[in-house]
């Protein structure tokens, strides 16, 4: 039997335990970076490979996972724990990457990094979904994007670039080959109505959703 492509990463950000992510790492790979380790508990997983310069890891979680091989490398270095933990998932054979822990937490720099890089590894081919269990980002790139979202769960495009051509179906408010200029708000705070059906004809974003604030009902 084939070895898993899924690999999930775990990140020092918050990350709660919900049906949508345990359905999403179901039969992954784990690899975890630094602090991130910590998740491993909560997902009741033992990832084969454990990363970082390990100055957020407590001794407690160092001991709690002897067997995990370690690969550490030095705080003064060219990437972060999480940067250097997709590189292995990569070269383990990833093609879909999800980054649990990916959002929020208290290194705001780390969490937008890695909405950037999410939209740069998207760019290279690989399925992408960032993930706090709560609120879940995936890049958005020139072509069709199908999301499944509750209805009337919150959603909002952030670009990273002019968008043109943008597409929003089955929310309420869609759009119509639209153009995003950079910076702009218009697709904040949209309400799913179900699956919402994306389209974009230039540009880069990402899709910040959180499928379990249903406020927009």
């Amino acid at each position: 039997m084939s070895q898993s492509t899924t690999f999930t990463i775990l990140l020092g950000g918050e990350l709660r335990l919900t049906e949508r992510l345990h359905a999403a790492t179901v039969g992954s790979r784990f690899i975890a970076a630094d602090g991130g380790m910590r998740h491993a508990v909560a997902l009741n997983t033992t990832p084969e490979l454990w990363v970082g310069d390990f100055d957020s890891t407590p001794a407690d979680l160092l001991g709690a996972f002897p067997h995990v091989p370690q690969r550490p490398y030095p705080s003064a270095k060219a990437a972060t724990d999480g940067e250097i933990a997709i590189s292995e998932a990569i070269d383990r054979g990833a093609k879909r990457l999800i980054l649990a822990g990916a959002m929020g937490g208290e290194r705001s720099d780390h969490a937008i990094q890695h909405l950037l890089y999410g939209v740069q590894l998207a760019e290279k081919g690989f399925d992408v979904l960032l993930t706090s269990g709560d609120e879940e980002a995936v890049p958005l790139l020139p072509g069709d994007l199908e999301l499944a979202l509750p209805a009337g769960s919150l959603f909002s495009i952030l670009g990273f670039s002019d968008l043109t051509g943008l597409f929003i179906h089955n929310a309420r408010y869609p759009l119509r080959d639209f153009h995003l200029p950079f910076g702009a708000s218009r697709t904040i705070s949209n309400v799913a109505e179900g699956p919402v059906r994306l389209s974009l004809g230039s540009g880069r974003a990402i899709v910040l959703a959180r499928p379990y604030d249903l406020s927009g009902v």
